[in-house]
């Protein structure tokens, strides 16, 4: 048997807001992890789009699709096309969760849930021929998930191929968020077991780490017992937290012992009324510049998200944000603009509101508006997500930010990381294009690197640059 997984470029990945970084930095570990219950005799091909041409001429017995809101419309095209083969088209994921129904009408299976263990199931029952048409998550657990299959993913395409996912979803229950809908029916949060993942970890090259989980820290004796377990095997790593995660100072101190450089943070809106009114209620009464002091004098680099357009926010919020981030010296800032996700408790209280003006899936990216705001124009939220990017990452507002930092060292740090992830788009499409992006991996385990030299910094960093140039001249 032939089975073919398939991850459709996000419709913003190819549009004008594309960023040829931002989509080559993860492989798609859930669809290799899928792969990895096949029968040895099966043959199977992973083919990620962000970074390579889907091959459509092929004939799967199987097309398995990883279905987001906004690829839909791609991951539908795909499907017929496949169909047509005679394939037989599966789909799963974030919007399959979502909207079943819509999904039903591309594929002949369609998965709701984490499909760990309905994966399985169906293979049985489709070899049988007594396939059902929607599968559903009926176990929560993660103590018998085999490895994910990293020989079909095609490390060499992605900066972050060290990536891994050792927890599923979150202990939180924020109203814009998908988790809540995807995870309906059981539990919500759930964790592997320490072994399993220092089995995984072995198998990496490198020092680098990136953990993908929606929230590393939120089981606090999971975490714990993981963070001792990495101490003292010479790791740098980044993930997800918040802000209560890193205030909690046991906790945040086993986080740096074991190698943490970077965190991202979602601090989401300086009001607490919108804290309030969208159910974050981790934020309130936590110390936001606590928790920034506690990971910048610990060398911890911070990657704070922010949304624009909730319900107590006027066209102030965006120079407010950008202010309050640029004298805090955050490293990075991601801007988003509230997005009523289909299935969220955002969407259904919007729709009940007669706020939604759009339903085109492809402009559910974070970056359109697709409701009526309360107190701006849905032209003035765009505008000003627009502006807050601009701002913040202006060459001013980073030697600003730079500027506040006392140690030399991380003043380095801190202006190759931010101009280098924002600044130097056709340096990373050279390098993409040419397939050499795996050779800034290195560098990027020197940035993250507590023990920053600035001398061997800039060395290496010369050193590399004239490499990488020399190999795509």
């Amino acid at each position: 048997m032939f089975v073919k997984f398939i991850l459709p470029a996000l419709t913003e990945a190819k549009s004008i807001y594309w960023r040829s970084i931002k989509y080559s930095l993860f492989p798609p570990l859930g669809l290799a992890t899928l792969a990895s219950y096949l029968d040895e005799q099966d043959e199977a091909v992973i083919e990620d789009e962000h970074v390579e041409s889907i091959n459509l001429d092929d004939q799967p017995d199987i097309c398995a699709i990883q279905t987001y809101i906004t690829s839909a419309y791609r991951s539908y095209k795909i499907a017929q096309r496949y169909k047509g083969k005679g394939s037989y088209i599966v789909m799963g994921g974030l919007h399959a969760t979502a909207v079943p129904d819509e999904v039903l009408q591309h594929a002949d299976t369609v998965f709701i849930g984490p499909a760990e263990h309905s994966w399985p199931q169906f293979l049985s029952d489709f070899k049988k021929g007594v396939q059902k048409k929607i599968y559903r998550s009926n176990q929560r657990t993660l103590t018998d998930t085999p490895l994910p299959r990293r020989d079909l993913i095609k490390s060499h395409l992605y900066l972050v191929p060290n990536s891994i996912v050792v927890s599923r979803g979150c202990p939180h229950h924020c109203d814009f968020c998908y988790k809540d809908n995807f995870y309906q029916g059981g539990k919500s949060f759930y964790v592997k077991c320490i072994d399993q993942i220092l089995e995984e970890i072995d198998t990496f090259r490198g020092r680098h780490l990136f953990f993908l989980d929606d929230h590393l820290f939120g089981n606090r004796k999971f975490a714990t017992e993981l963070f001792n377990a990495l101490q003292g095997m010479n790791k740098v790593w980044q993930a997800a937290g918040t802000v209560a995660s890193v205030n909690d100072d046991e906790l945040f101190t086993a986080a740096v012992k074991s190698g943490l450089s970077s965190l991202f943070i979602g601090f989401e809106t300086l009001a607490i009324e919108n804290l309030k009114s969208h159910n974050k209620l981790q934020n309130i009464n936590s110390d936001y510049d606590k928790a920034i002091w506690s990971l910048h004098s610990n060398g911890v680099m911070v990657n704070g998200s922010f949304i624009f357009g909730m319900d107590h926010d006027n066209i102030s919020v965006f120079e407010r944000t950008v202010d309050w981030a640029v004298n805090r010296s955050i490293e990075t800032a991601t801007f988003h603009i509230l997005t009523p996700y289909p299935g969220t408790r955002l969407y259904q209280k919007l729709v009940k509101e007669n706020r939604i003006i759009s339903k085109n899936w492809n402009l559910y990216d974070t970056r359109h508006t697709v409701f009526l705001p309360k107190n701006m124009t849905p032209i003035e939220l765009e505008q000003g997500y627009k502006l807050a990017y601009k701002q913040f990452y202006s060459w001013s507002n980073i030697f600003k930010s730079v500027s506040s930092k006392d140690d030399f060292r991380f003043k380095l740090r801190h202006l190759l990381y931010t101009s280098g992830w924002k600044k130097f788009e056709k340096f990373w499409e050279l390098l993409i294009r040419k397939q050499h992006v795996y050779n800034m991996i290195p560098l990027l385990e020197k940035l993250l690197s507590h023990q920053v030299n600035t001398d061997s910094q800039k060395k290496d960093f010369i050193e590399l640059a004239d490499s990488i140039y020399s190999k795509t001249a």
